[in-house]
């Protein structure tokens, strides 16, 4: 089974040079079936039946750590937070990782509970996915067990957020017909301008999904970006099925863009043409944009919109 423990590293674009952790290395267990996830279709639990040994980890871990990883990932065939010595594993991590960092992908339905909770606090990073914020349309993608309700995460997630003093990231995976709606993409603007995030990542489906769903392409993801507020950190993480075409864009222009949403590297690759790209430069060079490094990525931003978003953080 140790062999099967530890996986990577694997370049991530989100998060560095990730060093993986399975934490149900044997088969699927999880508190969710989502519709979109790439492994097979099975039913939800609230803990896990088959559980790995810390000793064994760890042991795994030390074979293949070295100073070239950037974080150390816990992840699983389902959800790691339902290892039931998440914390004593992270302590042990914290002992040996040295100047990695530690970051966990979480699903966010286990920060009900308090020792999870508490365990995810010593962590250096932690995604959290928050898919719908409406009941119902949170139930239909993400196919919860019985015990979880919508409400009650986000209550955590807001509190969470508030408490952790580490990288917070925010992933939201679009579903065509399901979760791109203008209503529930207000209600998830409402929410997560209640949630302290260091940023936060819209996707949709890129592996083979579980169940017969669809993924939006870049430029649905890149409208449905517009629609959130200009002080969310939003950063779009998907970018297969592009089907938006590289744009001619006036000095002006891209100043109104990027203060609007804030675009990385690869953004502008796949939105403005060599023109615009070559006017961005001398932006840059002139002082009126700035980059912003938020986590492994780096963003153009108006330096009127650092401002004002320093600003708003004093108050």
């Amino acid at each position: 089974m140790e062999n099967n423990i530890i996986f990577g590293p694997i370049n991530s674009r989100r998060f560095g040079v990730s060093l993986g952790i399975d934490l149900s290395p044997s088969f699927k267990q999880c508190n969710f079936d989502c519709l979109y996830c790439e492994l097979a279709p099975s039913a939800t639990t609230d803990k896990q039946k088959e559980v790995v040994s810390v000793t064994t980890v760890i042991s795994a871990l030390q074979k293949h750590l070295h100073d070239n990883i950037d974080v150390i990932t816990l992840t699983a065939n389902g959800e790691p937070t339902l290892y039931p010595h998440l914390e004593e594993l992270i302590k042990q991590l914290n002992a040996i990782k040295g100047k990695t960092q530690t970051l966990i992908l979480t699903n966010s339905a286990s920060l009900t509970n308090s020792h999870v909770y508490n365990a995810l606090l010593k962590l250096d990073q932690v995604k959290l996915s928050l898919d719908a914020v409406s009941s119902d349309i949170f139930k239909k993608i993400d196919r919860p067990h019985p015990s979880i309700h919508v409400e009650e995460i986000i209550k955590k997630v807001q509190t969470f957020s508030k408490d952790f003093q580490g990288k917070l990231f925010i992933e939201i995976l679009f579903v065509k017909g399901l979760n791109d709606t203008k209503e529930e993409i207000a209600k998830l603007n409402a929410v997560l301008q209640t949630i302290n995030a260091t940023r936060i990542d819209l996707g949709t489906i890129d592996r083979p999904p579980a169940y017969p769903v669809m993924p939006l392409n870049y430029e649905e993801i890149h409208k449905i970006a517009q629609c959130f507020d200009r002080e969310l950190p939003i950063h779009i993480a998907s970018r297969k099925q592009s089907e938006i075409q590289a744009q001619t864009y006036t000095k002006q222009e891209i100043i109104n863009t990027l203060d609007k949403r804030p675009l990385t590297p690869d953004d502008v690759a796949i939105l403005f043409d060599q023109q615009t790209q070559l006017q961005l430069q001398q932006l840059l060079e002139s002082g009126e944009i700035m980059q912003e490094r938020i986590g492994s990525l780096t963003f153009y931003i108006p330096k009127e919109n650092l401002k004002r978003k320093r600003l708003k953080m004093a108050k």
